[in-house]
């Protein structure tokens, strides 16, 4: 059997029942602002009044706490290595928000092994008993984490920018998921697109549509487009100076674009049942 599905498949046989809904950012390409993504989302969530979980999922080279301007004693590594538990890593940032961060640089980190993804999934689906609403940031590309990662959430939004590389990746991922389900009879999270850094909501439109023929024509899949981005300088220097945009109170685009995603994303808490979630194909 596939060590991909052996994870879904043990992680789903111990973990019957109601828990909050996971939401895994991913995307193909590197650099497409999925992190920017996470991070905001989560805070906007919290900010609601949401109790939000933010997992980083990238796990080689983790970017949250940089993101959030936060140190870590305790990372998912040190709980993999059973130096702690994975309750003992969670922060808590002064906003509410809480984080479960992983480290940087370790290679090992970079493909767990099946022992590790499966006891990873599993802690994932216990600690979303305590939250409105989990989201993790994935790391690029299509990695057998990754798939494993996609294969666990609830729902999967993929992040690309307008750039043809970017939206050939995406496209990559996207197949990559409807291979896995297909060749090892599993469900996965229906993918949803997230278009950043684009010039308008036309062009942000145009995307998401020539996303969506390619996968119509090509995997008889039609993913929704779950919101839009715009390319921001704001945004940018929020990101450099560690103070995510969702915490600025001044009206902009972007914080509109972020409000719609947040009240779109923001439907899904609540406890889901599990193998009983309409979200999932096979």
């Amino acid at each position: 059997m596939n060590t991909i599905v052996s994870v879904a498949e043990r992680t789903r046989a111990s973990t019957r029942g109601t828990r909050a809904p996971i939401v895994l950012v991913a995307g193909g390409k590197g650099g497409v602002g999925k992190t920017t993504i996470a991070t905001n989302l989560a805070l906007s969530l919290t900010k609601r009044g949401k109790r939000t979980l933010l997992v980083d999922l990238d796990l080689g080279l983790a970017d949250t706490l940089v993101m959030l301007k936060l140190t870590a004693s305790r990372t998912i590594e040190d709980a993999l290595m059973e130096r702690c538990s994975f309750e003992e890593c969670i922060l808590r940032t002064s906003h509410g928000l809480a984080v479960l961060p992983a480290g940087s640089g370790t290679p090992e980190m970079g493909q767990l092994s099946l022992e590790q993804r499966t006891r990873l999934c599993a802690a994932l689906r216990e600690l979303a008993n305590s939250y409105d609403i989990v989201i993790a940031d994935a790391a690029a590309g299509i990695g057998p984490d990754v798939l494993a990662f996609c294969g666990l959430a609830d729902h999967v939004l993929v992040v690309t920018t307008p750039d043809p590389a970017a939206i050939t990746d995406a496209y990559g991922l996207i197949k990559a998921l409807h291979t896995f389900a297909a060749a090892n009879d599993s469900e996965v999270a229906t993918p949803e697109l997230l278009i950043n850094r684009a010039d308008g909501i036309e062009e942000a439109e145009a995307t998401a549509a020539k996303l969506r023929l390619v996968c119509e024509r090509f995997l008889s899949r039609s993913p929704r487009n779950a919101g839009w981005m715009p390319g921001s300088g704001a945004v940018e220097m929020a990101a450099r100076f560690q103070r995510p945009f969702a915490l600025d109170s001044r009206p902009s685009l972007a914080e509109s674009c972020l409000a719609a995603l947040t009240t779109r994303i923001s439907r899904l808490a609540g406890p889901v049942e599990f193998l009983s979630n309409p979200s999932r194909v096979s």
